[in-house]
């Protein structure tokens, strides 16, 4: 079991800057940019981007921030925050590979208070702050071609968001597989303002919860295999 002093706070943290915007997160930021102000293991240039963002967030109009949070990761694909989205899209797999995850969340207590979807990254990155560091690098690392692309994605579009998924992969302290980076990135990009054509997606790519915990594509099974569930932190809620 991890004891509260060795909970990694700053995936927390980047758990919070990938949350839908509240005021209630604003008041929080003077505190979530002290935490990542002192992250040792990010660089300067890292933290300096962060701190562009948490500014933002604290500052700006919050319904400003909410139309433009919805714009890039709600009405997007390309930008979902679902990380099964990027694996393998509307593919029956996409489902087993849930199973396979909420399974590995019970076996280590992990009770996320959301209606997101398990592999939402906010709620994945809330899990990985109560392991230890070494298996939470591991999983990232196994995700860094998915981070690459997204930061990718966000630069062009010149957001700020793009600085936590920067600072993931440095967490991770992995190099992304340009060959994989390159498939995700040769995907289309959805237009968000266009919605009758992104509801035809969202419909068409309607996720299936297979009965067979095991027919997650391998990439997903082998991320979540390293993941030791024989410690069972105290259940914990999403915040």
């Amino acid at each position: 079991m991890m004891a509260p002093d060795l909970q990694d706070r700053t995936l927390k943290c980047l758990s919070l800057l990938l949350s839908y915007p509240t005021e209630e997160l604003q008041q929080a930021m003077p505190e979530i940019g002290g935490v990542l102000a002192a992250e040792s293991r990010l660089t300067a240039a890292a933290r300096r981007d962060l701190r562009t963002l948490v500014a933002s967030l604290q500052c700006d109009d919050i319904y400003d921030l909410q139309e433009r949070f919805v714009m890039l990761f709600d009405r997007s694909r390309s930008l979902s925050l679902n990380l099964f989205e990027h694996v393998h899209g509307e593919s029956r797999d996409r489902g087993g590979a849930m199973v396979n995850l909420v399974e590995t969340y019970r076996d280590a207590g992990f009770d996320p208070a959301t209606t997101e979807l398990p592999d939402h990254l906010p709620v994945l990155l809330e899990f990985l702050a109560l392991r230890p560091l070494g298996e939470g690098r591991e999983v990232l690392a196994d995700a860094a071609h998915i981070f690459e692309a997204l930061k990718t994605r966000l630069v062009r579009r010149d957001s700020a968001y793009a600085s936590v998924f920067a600072a993931l992969l440095q967490l991770a302290d992995a190099h992304a597989d340009s060959n994989a980076v390159a498939e995700l990135l040769d995907q289309p990009e959805d237009d968000p303002d266009d919605l009758e054509a992104l509801d035809a997606v969202w419909e068409e790519s309607e996720v299936l919860f297979g009965p067979d915990p095991n027919a997650g594509c391998p990439q997903v099974r082998d991320m979540l295999s390293r993941m030791d569930t024989t410690d069972n932190p105290p259940k914990q809620a999403a915040g």
